[in-house]
């Protein structure tokens, strides 16, 4: 996304959005309306990262367990998806960025899962930046879907048991095309990633805020940022200049 780039903004940013319903529940209004207000935080995370240079934003919209939330509020957080697409996706493509979907598309209607594949259709060629959303998703999905495409290439004598290793697990991954998510940001008070992105999180920052998602503003989102930038990402190395595996350090 455009703008200018200060150190170490992440390339890839994942949110949580959670705490719509106390958000609500606080205000004295409706569930969907805190969902609404949630659509408007979304607007400003988006302005935020057009600003500072984040190539990719990833949403967790709608969890697989989602589905099992009282029938009135899983149709007004469908409704309000399918209202999001209609009104939003040619604003995000004359801004120059693609929009694509992960999870299970088979769940929703047809309605919806047209106006998933126009979005995705629309917006397929930009390249300013990605905003990916992930509906009816799960981790544990994520991972046992690569695992049942390996084991059928197994099963065909097109692999070999003793070549699947994380490597090609992981180019059966959603999201395999693009650079894993460098910060997840969860809101609402939980510090949990909740079944999100759990192969892709294997070296992601986590910043956890009791700020509800629809109260989480720029200056939030620059909080989140200044975070990352002051850790340091090892990857499972050492520091520098300190004691290798099985060394005392003297700190």
């Amino acid at each position: 996304m455009g703008g200018s780039t200060p150190a170490a903004v992440p390339r890839h940013i994942a949110i949580i959005m959670d705490g719509n319903n106390r958000w609500a529940k606080h205000k004295g209004v409706s569930g969907p309306a805190g969902h609404r207000a949630g659509v408007e935080a979304v607007r400003c995370v988006l302005r935020a990262c057009q600003d500072h240079g984040v190539e990719v934003l990833t949403l967790f919209a709608f969890s697989s367990e989602n589905w099992g939330r009282p029938v009135p509020e899983v149709r007004a957080l469908l409704a309000l998806l399918s209202r999001y697409l209609r009104n939003e996706v040619k604003e995000l493509h004359r801004d120059g960025i693609r929009v694509r979907f992960i999870g299970q598309r088979s769940r929703f209607s047809q309605r919806q899962q047209k106006l998933m594949r126009e979005s995705e259709s629309l917006t397929r060629n930009n390249t300013k930046a990605t905003l990916v959303i992930a509906v009816d998703y799960g981790g544990q999905w994520d991972i046992a879907r690569a695992a049942q495409t390996l084991a059928l290439q197994v099963k065909e004598g097109r692999l070999r048991p003793e070549d699947i290793s994380p490597d090609l697990i992981d180019s059966n991954i959603s999201l395999s095309d693009l650079p894993r998510p460098d910060l997840c940001i969860r809101t609402g008070g939980d510090a949990r990633v909740s079944n999100f992105m759990l192969w892709q999180f294997a070296y992601t920052e986590l910043y956890f805020t009791d700020t509800l998602w629809p109260d989480f503003s720029e200056s939030e989102f620059g909080l989140a940022l200044m975070e990352f930038g002051r850790r340091e990402r090892r990857f499972g190395l050492r520091e520098l200049g300190g004691p290798a595996a099985g060394e005392e350090s003297s700190a």
